[in-house]
């Protein structure tokens, strides 16, 4: 049996998303920078997808450009803030995501910005009292905080922390990969500057996302080149993997309410069952409480044998992760479970959720934990 755990890594490729795609692989492969027919045909497809995507946020279509994922987004973000709006601070915490944390760093390395972090709760989450008072006591600010934290799943109230950045005249960027297509979002209500999106998290392709730019802020290009998005990313446009996140976007919109019911029955039952099924099981950061419905981070109780934790899970057909997959191959362990001063002498699993998953992959997980649990203990004694 094979078991896929790990959607906040990719999810699987949606059949409807590829069958909107397909035409724009084969039938319509035209430059949308050409101006003859094969590529008026393209370019309207992708300025189709723009408005789509735009609707979806209840924001104007001009302020979508389109990126290779969520890391380009977050690094355009991040430096053309800084070099364009005269940041001279900015402010993120200790267990972001690497696209943010990596660029400001470095950023603080070169002399460019001061970097603050804000402290966290026991839980995970912002401390927004610290944020204001950092807010307070600075000069122009950039704030990069994430929606939900991708490995413990932590949420942040974007209203509130828009309304404190308004507050002090501050530019505020938040990573929204994790939660686009799992919520629903209108931007006309929050007051943020920059969101983040990559579609292969909502069952889109991989290769492909988006950079929110509010209209009232005017930025250079990361990317130079020819004109296309506007002049604001050069680059041929990866065509079929923009139509193809117009797809997944409103296919997840559309369906948004039936998967949040089912996905957040799966997190609950599985909270449950490994509470029953395996003594001293604790869950890192928030849980069930103001957390990202797709995400569950379980900490285990210790065992000679942590490091093969994952590797027995992938032998039973089990995909889970330790922390984000985009730091799978460090030996370092998980900056963010570090970050939430958890005990990292405990084994420490990522199970993560989608519309496909079944109660009876649950069962199935659980089971094969406790037996490998039981089967430890048996070797300890």
């Amino acid at each position: 049996m094979k078991i896929y755990l790990d959607n906040a890594a990719t999810t699987a490729l949606d059949k409807e998303v590829l069958d909107a795609m397909l035409p724009y692989m084969t039938e319509h492969f035209g430059n949308p920078s050409s101006t003859h027919g094969f590529g008026r045909k393209t370019r309207a497809a992708i300025e189709g997808a723009r408005k789509s995507v735009a609707k979806s946020l209840n924001v104007s279509p001009s302020e979508i450009f389109f990126t290779s994922g969520g890391t380009e987004a977050d690094n355009q973000a991040i430096r053309c803030s800084v070099h364009d709006l005269g940041i001279k601070h900015a402010i993120t915490s200790h267990i972001e995501h690497h696209a943010v944390l990596h660029t400001l760093e470095a950023l603080a390395a070169a002399g460019t910005i001061k970097l603050s972090f804000v402290n966290l709760t026991p839980s995970g989450h912002i401390d927004l009292k610290h944020l204001d008072q950092l807010l307070s006591e600075n000069e122009r600010t950039l704030v990069s905080l994430m929606h939900a934290n991708n490995e413990i799943g932590n949420l942040l109230p974007l209203k509130e922390v828009g309304e404190i950045c308004q507050k002090y005249n501050a530019v505020f960027h938040s990573d929204t990969v994790q939660t686009m297509g799992h919520y629903h979002m209108d931007l006309q209500k929050v007051k943020v500057h920059f969101i983040t999106c990559a579609a292969h998290k909502f069952h889109g392709p991989k290769g492909v996302g988006f950079l929110y730019v509010n209209g009232d802020v005017k930025i250079n290009p990361l990317i130079y080149g020819g004109s296309q998005e506007r002049n604001m990313r050069g680059g041929t446009e990866n065509l079929y993997g923009i139509i193809g996140l117009a797809k997944a976007l409103e296919i997840a919109n559309r369906d948004m309410d039936e998967h949040q019911k089912h996905i957040m029955g799966l997190k609950q039952y599985m909270v449950e069952q490994l509470k029953a099924a395996i003594p001293g099981v604790e869950f890192n950061g928030a849980c069930l409480d103001n957390c990202l419905y797709t995400v569950l981070n379980v900490r285990f109780p210790k065992t000679d044998n942590a490091e093969m934790l994952l590797f027995n899970l992938d032998i039973a057909g089990i995909a889970a992760s330790g922390g984000s997959a985009c730091t799978s191959g460090s030996n370092q362990g998980s900056h963010v479970l570090r970050g939430i001063k958890s005990d990292v002498s405990c084994p420490s699993v990522r199970f993560s959720f989608c519309k496909y998953n079944t109660k009876e992959e649950i069962d199935y997980t659980v089971n094969k934990l406790k037996e490998l649990f039981t089967v430890k203990e048996m070797a300890s004694k």
